[in-house]
């Protein structure tokens, strides 16, 4: 076989011109100690907090230790192939989520992936999860409402936005239905939600999900879940997560709402890992910085400035408390994190009082300040007329002869617990509420049987709505309720009396 030495060369020459050389420097640490979804790993001299390193078989984790002579770090997959001596690879990138308008209608999990089956999110816009909350001069006061649509709240313990409102109460009482009654109800007004379901069943998260595709809510609403069978690290990272892809559109000078269901698994979630981290424990086992954990989590709700867009991140975060217990370590936690707590409690929920909120444990201290004028000037009795009642209520048992003024406060407060009680899914409108609300502080459900006022509000309503719609209208403009006004609301409820026959 001959060998002609020109082709010889060719071919080389033409290896040599298509050879490229592909360098890569990363630095790299070795996996020293595995399991319990903890890694320790050895090496990582530049490693940052919270940076993303990447394990073989494509495992990330993120940092949360910086130690003497190694790394602590949490595992966002499964640790069962990983092993001691393993290569780990920094990423020089701390842990990010897409953001923007393809995030809507969409199930993610903690890291921002979808999860409902309905394809990639298709956006180019990353924020990292962790940032520092807007400063004081950066914000404006609260002062336009955010509506939740129950009496019992738009009444008594208003929410405006950019409010942190705590929801807080024992298990079963109602307190997500107060949250997805209020993502139901910003229909129509431009709101963005999110919910973030912490360590919830995968089947709960489903029903939440077909609830707000059955009432159309899905086509505004964002869902990051982390359930209870994920691994601690990403129910840890949810609510981050959840508020980083609010906050691209508040800083687009949106309004978004967003749901934190609930901040006592997040907090069990950290404790877990700080103990496997070997964290010293502190009070109830939880670490020192879980106070950190959630304050600055909430301070990311805000109500930015004019200069900055005017937009808004409302949060309602919930707390399962212990028998009714609210002076709790996480519970006093986020109570003096927040604006105010709505209380739901188990006494009045299983006595039919849904929902279930408690007037006297309940506040808000952004108060009137997020009510439209129509509602403030209608509102006010309702507090003191229940704390009277419910104080009567508990010496009228005993049977004693009553006078005149403690029977019409009795049957006051009757009526007022009755007009209180709202459906599951059925939100309100204010103006509705308003008129409701002014039939029952301006005293005309007195002669009206209480088990019937449900009836007569559903008639008034109806009757409003055909005969005398500019009411509603006219409710909601900033004068409030004149003079004028006032005239048609009572001819409305007096007329709508006349022909009102309890079942």
């Amino acid at each position: 076989m001959n060998l002609k030495p020109e082709e010889i060369s060719s071919v080389i020459k033409s290896q040599i011109s298509s050879y490229k050389t592909q360098l890569e420097v990363s630095e790299v640490g070795t996996v020293i100690q595995v399991g319990d979804g903890i890694a320790r790993v050895h090496g990582l001299q530049k490693a940052m907090a919270g940076e993303l390193l990447e394990f073989p078989n494509d495992i990330f984790g993120m940092v949360l230790n910086l130690e003497e002579d190694n790394i602590g770090v949490v595992l966002l997959g499964s640790d069962q192939f990983i092993k001691e001596g393993d290569v780990v690879k920094s990423s020089g990138r701390v842990v990010e989520v897409p953001v923007g308008d393809a995030m809507v209608g969409r199930v993610v999990n903690a890291l921002g992936q979808p999860i409902d089956g309905k394809g990639p999110i298709t956006t180019d816009k990353f924020r990292p999860v962790e940032r520092t909350a807007h400063g004081v001069m950066s914000r404006k006061s609260v002062d336009t409402p955010l509506q939740t649509g129950q009496k019992a709240i738009d009444a008594m313990v208003p929410i405006g936005r950019g409010q942190r409102e705590l929801i807080i109460g024992d298990r079963q009482t109602g307190k997500s239905s107060i949250a997805i009654d209020t993502i139901i109800n910003q229909k129509g007004s431009g709101v963005k939600c999110i919910y973030v379901a912490i360590g919830q069943k995968a089947s709960t998260v489903a029903n939440i999900v077909a609830t707000l595709e059955k009432f159309g809510a899905m086509e505004y609403t964002t869902i990051v879940a982390s359930t209870a069978s994920e691994l601690a690290p990403l129910q840890y990272l949810s609510p981050y997560s959840g508020v980083t892809i609010g906050e691209e559109w508040m800083e687009a000078g949106q309004d978004v709402l967003i749901i934190y269901d609930d901040l006592s698994k997040h907090a069990v979630a950290y404790r877990t890992m700080a103990l496997l981290l070997r964290r010293p424990p502190g009070r109830e086992a939880y670490p020192g910085d879980v106070f950190y954990l959630h304050s600055r989590l909430l301070e990311r709700a805000a109500r930015l400035s004019e200069d900055l867009g005017a937009g808004s991140i409302t949060a309602l975060p919930i707390i399962e408390t212990q028998a009714g217990d609210i002076s709790a370590y996480i519970a006093t936690n986020v109570i003096s994190i927040t604006d105010g707590q709505i209380f739901t409690s188990t006494d009045l929920f299983n006595s039919g009082v849904r929902p279930a909120v408690n007037p006297g444990l309940s506040v808000s201290r952004v108060g009137g300040a997020a009510q439209i004028k129509a509602m403030k000037q209608i509102a006010g009795p309702i507090r003191v007329e229940l704390a009277q009642y419910r104080a009567l209520a508990s010496f009228a048992q005993f049977g004693s002869d009553l006078d005149t003024a403690t029977q019409n406060a009795l049957i006051q407060g009757e009526r007022i617990v009755e007009i209180l009680k709202q459906g599951i899914y059925k939100p309100m409108s204010v103006a509705e509420q308003v008129v409701v609300l002014y039939a029952a502080t301006r005293k005309y459900l007195m002669d009206i049987p209480a088990h019937a006022v449900r009836q007569f509000e559903a008639e008034l309503l109806e009757f409003v709505n055909t005969r005398y719609s500019d009411i509603l209208k006219d409710i909601i403009k900033p004068a409030g309720i004149t003079k004028e006004l006032d005239d048609k609301i009572k001819t409305a409820i007096e007329q709508c009396k006349a022909s009102f026959r309890p079942e």
